[in-house]
């Protein structure tokens, strides 16, 4: 396959939904994952996107993507959490990197939104740091109620957008990148049955969320 060795937002965007259709129609490619291209990237790397999603097992990025060694610079936790180390992390995949393209993915029936959902409700909030994870989603699930949206994609939606706009809240360096055209931050909301990733939001690009149905 061709790749773009300079990619533009755009670009990277469509080289990363591309890889999610091919995973979806079950004819992945799996691109860069041979010895010819763990020596030629062994020097340095050049990822074409940062991706920052949620820690659940199912939500392998290279898989889902249908990608190989050196394309994305992956940042997960659980509930796709932004804290000053995360910060620190998609900023050095763009500054230092020269990534054109972060993503914020999330998924359907996570667990931290649905303790969060339930911590809302008046249920146990849990102990240790997983209570620290559940207060940050915690947020999402208010401002989602509060707009009269109940269902649980779109408690979702609200989540990933609402870490979308983190990001470019608290750091400069992204923020100016994409007032600059050099970046694109997206939302993608992803489907555990089938494999799908579905736009949500999008600063930076000209792509189209769908209208929620």
């Amino acid at each position: 396959m061709t790749e773009i060795q300079t990619p533009t937002p755009r670009d990277a965007f469509e080289m990363l939904m591309a890889g999610n259709q091919r995973f979806v129609s079950g004819m992945p490619e799996h691109p860069n994952q041979d010895a010819t291209r763990r020596a030629a990237i062994a020097p340095s790397q050049q990822p074409f996107a940062v991706l920052f999603g949620c820690s659940d097992s199912r939500l392998a990025a290279e898989i889902i993507f249908d990608r190989g060694l050196g394309d994305l610079f992956v940042v997960r936790t659980a509930g796709h959490v932004a804290g000053a180390e995360v910060l620190g992390s998609v900023e050095y995949g763009v500054s230092l990197l020269d990534a054109p393209l972060v993503v914020v993915l999330g998924h359907d029936s996570c667990g931290a939104i649905a303790a969060a959902l339930a911590a809302a409700d008046g249920g146990q909030v849990p102990g240790g740091f997983v209570r620290d994870v559940v207060e940050r989603v915690t947020p999402s699930v208010l401002a989602a109620r509060a707009a009269g949206r109940f269902l649980e994609e779109e408690i979702l939606a609200e989540h990933i957008e609402h870490t979308v706009d983190l990001l470019l809240e608290r750091s400069r360096v992204l923020a100016e990148r994409v007032a600059a055209g050099r970046l694109g931050v997206v939302g993608l909301s992803y489907r555990l049955a089938d494999g799908s990733a579905q736009l949500v939001a999008s600063r930076g690009l000209d792509a189209q969320v769908p209208a929620a149905s």
